[in-house]
């Protein structure tokens, strides 16, 4: 029986070590321009984005729910305040999603070059990489209710990876743009949330909220939630 339960967990370690293995290497291929830029001459911009999203998107449950199935090793003890801190981080994440995707930011993954105005940056004032912070805070509040080895490994490792990534994206932007027009580009903008507001270098403009993004996050994270114990096989209301 022993040895029938150590064959069993070595078994649910390596799929969960091969799910992030190929979650981790669909993202790598998707960083390398010259393998990017092949896919997409080939396959087309929009077939190629459509396809890549899909792909990503399922081995991110195949991810979540492989962490799920790996033996449970605790590393700290669950209070019940702690269930709730992914609820006050997901509307943070949805609006960060909603008003990062397709908008005028030439800095980060999401953004479009044309339209971006230095002086009045948008959601790049509050930060230039708000896809990938979604994606951190989306990963640490996690932690908090998932406090066993395998949920450690998955939510810091994500979160690690997209703080990495606003730093790279940050270094290429700056090489492609050359140091002087990068100064000026950014020069109201941070890569931490709210650095550049703190510091006076950027004010929001209310006007400026769009209200179908902000329809587009309430409608996500209501989505998130009804979804969530379907699509990821944990409820998201733990007292309820």
């Amino acid at each position: 029986m022993r040895l029938e339960n150590a064959l069993a967990d070595a078994a649910d370690w390596a799929e969960f070590g091969f799910a992030m293995l190929l979650f981790l290497g669909s993202h790598v291929f998707a960083a390398m321009p010259r393998l990017r830029n092949a896919a997409i001459e080939k396959l087309g911009a929009v077939p190629y984005r459509t396809l890549y999203s899909l792909l990503s998107m399922a081995l991110l449950v195949w991810l979540i729910r492989a962490a799920a199935r790996a033996p449970y090793i605790p590393l700290w003890e669950i209070a019940e305040w702690q269930f709730l801190v992914p609820h006050l981080a997901m509307p943070v994440v949805c609006l960060l999603i909603a008003f990062g995707a397709a908008v005028p930011n030439p800095f980060s993954l999401g953004g479009r070059k044309a339209g971006f105005a230095p002086q009045s940056p948008g959601i790049a004032g509050f930060s230039r990489h708000p896809l990938l912070w979604g994606l951190a805070i989306w990963a640490m509040a996690h932690l908090f209710p998932n406090g066993d080895l395998a949920h450690v490994i998955l939510f810091g490792l994500f979160a690690s990876y997209a703080i990495a990534g606003t730093i790279m994206f940050d270094r290429r932007r700056q090489k492609e743009m050359g140091l002087v027009a990068w100064q000026l580009r950014a020069a109201h903008t941070s890569n931490f949330p709210g650095v550049a507001f703190c510091t006076g270098r950027w004010r929001p403009r209310l006007s400026a909220l769009n209200p179908i993004r902000l329809g587009i996050a309430a409608l996500f994270y209501v989505a998130l939630l009804a979804l969530h114990q379907q699509v990821i096989g944990v409820s998201p209301w733990p007292f309820g």
